[in-house]
């Protein structure tokens, strides 16, 4: 909740969060790498928790360290599950300052069962930290590395969400007594790991999030080690929301009229700007009936303004009267977005129950929600290999390519150019549970 209220508090200023230094990144990884101690380590070391806080960590029945240190993994496992298992179940969003940057933080399991919670959590990230618990990693003495599987699978994800910033913080270096040349042998594989999936901005980092080396203070036992700690890093990260520059994408949400008292007849259209910007007099078409239509004025909780960008919250009014409504597209006349009666995309399935080709479920795409059905799954990804196969069925952290036929069009962009109007989820028409994320991909 808190990072939902600072999210809201920056939007409320006007403009582009990134402009103003917010940077959201997430943990990934496998069970036991130690996310949540990281989490808790750089909210207390950059002085991000309040006393009570601290008190009531102290006095916690399930912490897991001795005497009276604190364990600062309880600081986001608050489920009273997390905290008995010593897991994370849920995703976790904490929000912390320093003078460089703002930060929203979320913490995500590393069980494969959890999986489709770190899709959710890595759905808005501008960064990821994969962490890779040392201890864990398999040495061979002929000089070979084995990975474990979350490690591959989570910056699997990270690449189709196309997260920017992908640190690498091998982790629990302690344990090794800090041996250069274990955390050279873990960073060479991975690199060569993402060298198969396309990753490009890598940035490894050595540190103990227990101890507290490296993440916010330096540690005399990594000398060896000359790049930043893992805050100088994360305030240093660039984020550019590119979406400034992609057409205008306007789903709407609501359309607003007024009391029935008034003798003007206020309709005006309401929702969120996914990508590009808007002024008055600018020319758009309504999707996907192909109506054109004029700005008229642009409308905010504050009074009327001249232009909006992404990520602002407006009221759209038109000069003419065209027929819109909840889970149409405004978009700009000249870029308008594709028109799709059949979809191509990336899944990554978060159900138990395996995918159907003869079920039916519902699309939710940006306001919209359409009939659907998967008629082809065309390949399965193995997350070891990163080979492509044939498959009949996708099962739970499955990740295939597929092809949906939806019964009406939508206005959508590849999610590699617009990521919010090229990503979607699939819902059982039955069960109304969640069971993919997607990613549309066109020709």
């Amino acid at each position: 909740m808190n990072a939902v209220l600072a999210e809201q508090a920056i939007t409320r200023t006007g403009g582009n969060a990134a402009e103003r230094g917010l940077l959201r990144f997430i943990t990934a990884g496998s069970v036991d790498d130690g996310k949540s101690t990281l989490i808790g380590r750089l909210l207390f070391d950059s002085k991000g928790i309040f006393a009570d806080q601290l008190d009531a960590m102290s006095r916690a029945k399930h912490k897991r360290t001795v005497g009276d240190t604190i364990d600062l993994s309880l600081l986001t496992d608050g489920l009273e599950a997390e905290r008995e298992q010593g897991i994370t179940i849920d995703v976790a969003y904490r929000y912390f300052a320093t003078p460089k940057r703002k930060f929203i933080i979320a913490d995500t399991p590393g069980h494969e069962q959890y999986t489709r919670n770190m899709v959710t959590g890595a759905s808005t990230a501008d960064a990821v930290i994969i962490l890779i618990d040392v201890s864990k990693v398999k040495l061979g003495d002929d000089g070979s590395v084995e990975l474990l599987i979350q490690t591959k699978r989570h910056s699997t994800i990270a690449h189709l969400l196309q997260i920017e910033h992908v640190i690498v913080a091998v982790n629990k270096m302690d344990l090794v007594n800090y041996d250069q040349k274990v955390y050279d042998r873990i960073v060479a594989a991975y690199v060569e790991f993402a060298k198969t999936l396309g990753l490009k901005d890598i940035h490894p980092i050595p540190l103990s999030a227990l101890a507290g080396d490296n993440v916010v203070t330096r540690g005399d036992k990594l000398g060896w080690y000359q790049g930043p700690t893992l805050i100088e890093l994360l305030e240093s990260l660039s984020v550019y929301d590119e979406s400034h520059d992609e057409p205008f994408r306007f789903p709407v949400q609501l359309v607003a009229r007024h009391n029935g008292h008034e003798a003007d007849d206020f309709r005006g259209y309401m929702g969120r700007i996914e990508a590009g910007k808007v002024r008055k007099g600018d020319k758009l078409v309504v999707q996907p009936s192909g109506q054109t239509a004029t700005v008229k004025d642009i409308q905010t909780f504050d009074g009327s303004i001249e232009q909006a960008v992404v990520g602002q919250s407006i009221t759209l009014l038109l000069e003419e009267h065209v027929d819109i409504s909840r889970g149409d597209m405004l978009s700009a006349a000249d870029r308008p977005a594709e028109l799709l009666k059949t979809v191509h995309a990336d899944l990554c399935w978060l159900s138990e129950e395996p995918l159907d080709l003869r079920r039916k479920y519902w699309l939710k795409h940006t306001t919209r929600q359409v009939g659907a059905r998967v008629t082809k799954i065309e390949s399965l990804l193995d997350i070891n290999t990163q080979e492509k196969r044939a498959a009949d069925e996708v099962k739970l952290n499955g990740i295939a390519s597929v092809t949906i036929n939806v019964q009406q069009p939508l206005a959508a962009d590849a999610y590699d150019a617009i990521r919010s109007t090229g990503a979607f989820i699939l819902i059982d028409e039955v069960t109304h549970q969640t069971v993919a994320a997607g990613m549309i991909r066109l020709a």
